[in-house]
């Protein structure tokens, strides 16, 4: 700080003016600003002892330092210096309370820490789609309180951006995420089995959460279901599942024919939003499943007249469902369950369109004597090569245990008997079972017909290479359109998608659970969250952002919650708790979906330093011992 003059006038007397000012920099440049009007400060202290007075109030203003030898003191400048520090002091008091009135703190740059840093932007994500379901809003209608539904909310959204166990989702809660932030659920009240209990409770209300779901959703974007698809998938249990009524061998879509499994069906429409869903047993076959499904598909019947169109695949399409499915006015499209051999080309020409590969498939339109559905034939070429490429591989394969079995007539050890031989035979037969066909084989034995003494083959044919990639689609609709058809049809294509999102990011394969009470919640709670996950995805395939689920996770997971700890001038510990700044993809996210890009106003706190133990003991010491 430092004294500015300036000569001014009082009764007609020129007087020197004093004025207190200190410099600051402003860019560039240095400016000046005034802290205090001294007036004519020569008519209380004689000219000569005002810069001592100047230095004085530097010293104790900045220094504290109060305290100065007799032989330099002046009463009168140390009287001056202690009134002006008074002002200043003062004046600093206002200006600090002005400043924290308006959010501004004066902090310590250097003792800047952060701490709690946990993920928010899935979460985030998932609780905004969570509220246009209005999921909240439902459980509160029928009964459940809301600590309840927001531990219910919490547990879905859980299920959606870290797919876990009961106990994982737990510590995740915990030390990763701030999700009960978002919730308001107290975390530490939150246990393992405090969860596996919800999601039992909540397995209670998988119907009418299902209704409520796709009334929604059809609310929201306006969908109609005049097209629904049927499928199936299975998922395998890790563990013997001893007692369960549920856990059966069957017919395992991941080749695990060794473990244990359950069929789950799946209704989805067009937009890829889960209908209806049903747990069966896991020795159910596809074509009985559909008689059980029916009657709640009928529950998912748009408001117009016109009949729903399922669109199923061959293994579930029999005689007898399709059937029952035009008895309960239902349309269909599905995949002939065998290759028609008695059928007429119509006159009209072939219809070549491009799928999502943008390889080539033509559609044809054919007869069939005594049917009253429509078929068409379907010429795909990728699929062709495909299958020529495979049936190369099993006849290579099927020649290779061939050579084994002839092979082992001559080593030592080696398959002899003329009966083991054959049973050697018949077991490659069943399984190459699509090119065995295709061979003549000789097996010769010794005079006694016990021994085998050689084994040859003879290829009789090359396969039908002309049929390769070849099928045909049937159909109760009378649509004379090969594309129209053929483009319903493909829609199967997002169930696939479905089960694929469930089992891989949603993590509903394998099943770790040891009774059909978890193992069913545990399976609810999947579709839960996966009714969040395709409610975003369609709004983002819509602006033309086609990630993943694990994609869109990990790119929201750049964002964080974060608590800012700063100390003040006046030695008060500053929190601030904050989202950080959405990333570009995360701000192009929020933006497709039309959603907040920060979940709460930052949340600040101010309290005195705690002074450590160990310090408060030295300044006893320096007291005690001065």
């Amino acid at each position: 700080m430092f004294f500015k003059t300036s000569i001014k006038q009082k009764d007609g007397v020129e007087y020197t003016h004093y004025r207190l000012c200190e410099s600051y920099r402003e860019g560039r440049f240095i400016r000046n600003r005034t802290l205090l009007s001294l007036g004519d400060l020569e008519s209380d202290l004689p000219r000569e002892k005002i810069p001592f007075l100047c230095k004085r109030i530097n010293q104790v203003y900045y220094e504290g330092k109060t305290f100065i030898i007799s032989s330099l003191r002046d009463d009168r400048v140390e009287a001056l210096c202690t009134k002006y520090v008074g002002l200043l002091q003062e004046a600093q008091k206002i200006e600090k309370a002005e400043k924290k009135a308006a959010g501004i703190e004066e902090v310590y740059i250097d003792r800047t820490t952060n701490s709690n840093i946990r993920e928010v932007g899935g979460e985030w994500l998932c609780l905004q789609a969570c509220r246009k379901l209005l999921l909240p809003e439902y459980l509160e209608t029928f009964g459940w309180d809301k600590q309840d539904a927001a531990l219910v909310v919490t547990q879905i959204i859980g299920r959606a951006v870290y797919p876990a166990s009961e106990f994982k989702t737990n510590r995740w809660l915990k030390e990763n995420s701030a999700l009960c932030e978002l919730t308001g659920v107290d975390h530490s009240a939150i246990t393992k089995d405090k969860l596996y209990r919800m999601a039992h409770r909540l397995y209670g209300e998988k119907d009418g959460l299902e209704r409520h779901f796709s009334n929604r959703t059809n609310d929201l974007f306006s969908l109609d279901d005049k097209i629904i698809i049927y499928d199936l998938t299975n998922t395998f249990f890790e563990g013997r599942m001893q007692g369960s009524t549920l856990a059966r061998y069957g017919r395992s879509k991941e080749k695990r024919n060794d473990a244990k499994q359950v069929v789950l069906a799946a209704v989805v429409n067009p937009e890829g939003f889960l209908k209806e869903s049903q747990i069966f047993q896991g020795n159910m076959s596809d074509p009985q499943s559909l008689r059980h499904v029916l009657e709640k598909m009928k529950s998912h019947r748009g408001t117009s007249a016109k009949k729903q169109v399922v669109v199923m695949d061959a293994g579930i399409a029999t005689e007898d469902n399709l059937k029952m499915l035009k008895t309960a006015s239902f349309d269909y499209i599905c995949v002939s369950r065998s290759k028609l051999k008695d059928y007429r080309l119509t006159n009209l020409s072939p219809v070549e369109i491009r799928d999502k590969s943008d390889q080539p498939i033509e559609i044809s339109q054919v007869e069939v004597d005594g049917e009253t559905d429509s078929f068409y034939k379907v010429k795909s070429y990728s699929k062709g090569l495909k299958e020529a490429s495979m049936e190369n591989r099993f006849t290579r394969a099927f020649e290779c245990g061939l050579n084994q079995v002839a092979e082992a007539l001559t080593k030592k050890g080696g398959t002899k008997k003329l009966e083991r031989v054959w049973e050697r035979i018949g077991r490659l037969k069943e399984k190459y079972s699509s090119v065995h066909r295709l061979y003549q084989i000789h097996v010769e034995s010794d005079e006694k017909g016990i021994y085998a003494t050689s084994v040859s083959w003879e290829r009789i044919g090359t396969g039908n290479k002309s049929k390769h990639g070849e099928y045909f689609l049937r159909t109760s609709l009378s649509v004379n359109d090969e594309e129209t058809t053929w483009i319903i049809y493909n829609t199967i294509r997002e169930v696939e998608a479905t089960f694929r999102c469930l089992k891989s990011d949603l993590s509903l394969r394998p099943v770790f659970h040891k009774t059909d009470e978890a193992t069913m919640a545990h399976l609810h709670l999947g579709l839960l969250a996966y009714q969040l996950v395709s409610t975003i995805r369609f709004q983002l395939k819509q602006a033309g952002i086609t990630c993943e689920w694990k994609e869109i996770v990990r790119i929201m997971n750049t964002q964080k919650m974060v608590t800012t700890h700063l100390v003040n001038t006046d030695e008060e510990s500053v929190s601030i708790r904050k989202c950080s700044l959405p990333e570009p993809k995360v701000r192009m996210i929020y933006k497709a979906l039309g959603y907040d890009e920060k979940p709460f106003i930052r949340k600040k706190s101010v309290v005195p330093q705690v002074m450590p133990e160990k310090n408060k003991y030295a300044m006893v010491q320096e007291v005690s011992s001065g």
